[in-house]
């Protein structure tokens, strides 16, 4: 790499962002080592005057990586743009060892015992506690493989809760940060979006006690109970919703979850598709893969095409695509206009490109004329059955929730006299925190903050109640030792028996 110092404004941003730390402001004007400059066009990429010259003037000695799609060269002695990787002697060696579980099990920090895994009964049901100083519903004593265990259970109103709701989808629903609306009144945000899926935030304490707290109290709740709900986002699609079901977006069913990106389809699929054609594009709004330049086109011997494409390159074969309503939830309504033009030099008449999308939707064939231009045709019996092959391994796209909140405050006094002992021995796992009988994950730092999957728990386990808030079924199990140790309300405590909840009652 070299750097046109007609061109450098000496702004810094290749210092910034070099991942090994090559670059350097000299009399105001960016200077790279190039004993240790790797090759990973970070710098390139990066600068705004288009100061940066890529060249392939690697050190003698130098290695080229294929551990990830940058394909950087690593010179002697030197760490890869990863910092995974060093160039010993002319071997790349990994930084960090293979660790086996006894070498991370400190870190990972304790479990449950098995005694506590799950609950003596759920909280479905069993009412509140309230006023806070009073005793949980039901606090219930048995015991379990020769260890006496306590559960405690309420049905705790939550203000400090809201769903994350995950729709499998590609097709683009609207932007980043935009607002979701129940009617015309906001209930949450559209989050970044994950692999092969929108994410949605529904709720959150400042929406909850906002103008609109009851109709957000009620979205959460029909969420998590597993109702259907109508949303639409703001300057964007129009959504019926219900876990465990397919999306309806804009009226029509989502049909497919993508296997992966443009890049990944590529990893996944190039030994199929480079037997389909001599060029393939997999159009995708995030990563557009071009087979002959990617290196799981170059690992099968895939020759390069001539071929390139609109959008901005990332790495070799991966491109960043855009957002819109064509091919690959992409701008690009007419497939072929991806192409931005044909180098004849490497190309030739007769060449085939096949281009399609991650969740194998749509396909489409062409083949190079002797001008450079592409002629469309019918798909063969080998890219029908590559599509087919795609379409199979596509997950069908769902709906699933994620139920947050914290249940902190006053809720704890119905379990122990020292509401701080408790939120100690669920952060230490010698209290087991389940939603309905449903295994949670708790939130590392201070405070009881939980994650649940809502498909595990039962239909009509939440409500919302006009403070407003939402209620959720809680369940505190531990040793009877442990209990006893964090102040619980022993003298509440009863015997599981199999008669009427009734016969559980607290004095």
């Amino acid at each position: 790499m070299q750097i046109n110092p007609e061109l450098c404004s000496g702004c810094g941003f290749c210092v910034r962002d070099c991942p090994v730390e090559a670059v350097t402001i000299v009399k105001k004007k960016a200077k790279i080592d190039t004993v240790r400059c790797t090759h990973c066009n970070v710098c390139f990429r990066v600068c705004p005057e288009n100061a940066v010259i890529a060249t392939d003037d690697a050190p003698q000695g130098s290695i080229a990586c294929d551990a990830c799609p940058i394909k950087c060269r690593v010179p002697a002695d030197a760490l890869g743009a990863c910092q995974r990787y060093i160039n010993e002697n002319g071997v790349l060696v990994r930084t960090t060892p293979v660790h086996t579980f006894d070498d991370v099990k400190d870190q990972v920090g304790p479990e449950p015992l098995e005694a506590i895994r799950h609950p003596v009964i759920t909280a479905i049901g069993s009412g509140t506690t309230y006023p806070c100083c009073k005793p949980a519903p039901y606090i219930v004593s048995e015991r379990r493989n020769d260890v006496d265990v306590v559960t405690v259970v309420t049905e705790v109103p939550l203000s400090y809760s809201s769903v994350l709701v995950k729709v499998d989808t590609d097709v683009n629903i609207g932007a980043e940060g935009a607002a979701i609306l129940v009617g015309k009144r906001v209930v949450g945000m559209v989050e970044t979006e994950q692999y092969g899926s929108k994410m949605l935030h529904i709720g959150g304490v400042n929406r909850l006690t906002g103008e609109n707290g009851f109709v957000v109290a009620r979205t959460i709740t029909d969420i998590a109970n597993k109702k259907e709900v109508k949303l639409k986002i703001e300057n964007g699609s129009r959504l019926k919703l219900q876990v465990g079901k397919p999306p309806m977006i804009n009226g029509k069913s989502a049909g497919k979850m993508r296997v992966g990106c443009g890049s990944a389809m590529l990893g996944i699929f190039t030994p199929l598709l480079s037997s389909v054609a001599d060029e393939v594009i997999v159009l995708d709004s995030h990563v557009t893969g071009l087979m002959s330049e990617h290196v799981a086109g170059s690992y099968a011997g895939v020759k390069p095409s001539g071929i390139s494409i609109k959008f901005q390159k990332s790495t070799p074969g991966r491109y960043f695509g855009d957002h819109g309503t064509g091919w690959g939830s992409t701008s690009i309504q007419h497939p072929e206009d991806i192409v931005k033009s044909i180098d004849l030099s490497i190309a030739r008449e007769g060449l085939t490109l096949l281009i399609t999308e991650t969740t194998g939707q749509n396909m489409a064939m062409f083949k190079v004329d002797h001008q450079g231009g592409l002629d469309s045709i019918p798909l063969t019996d080998k890219a029908k059955f590559a599509l087919k092959t795609i379409g199979d391994s596509c997950e069908p796209s769902l709906v699933s929730a994620m139920y947050t909140a914290g249940t902190g405050g006053s809720a704890r006094a119905g379990v122990t006299k020292f509401p701080i002992k408790l939120t100690r021995a669920v952060q230490d796992c010698r209290a087991n925190l389940t939603i309905g009988g449903a295994q949670t994950f708790v939130m590392p730092g201070g405070g009881i903050s939980f994650i649940v999957d809502v498909n595990r728990v039962k239909s009509g386990a939440f409500y919302w109640t006009p403070t407003p808030a939402t209620i959720c079924p809680v369940e505190y199990t531990m040793t009877t030792t442990d209990y006893e140790a964090i102040g619980g309300h022993i003298e509440a405590m009863k015997p599981f028996t199999a008669q009427e909840p009734d016969n559980l009652s607290s004095p």
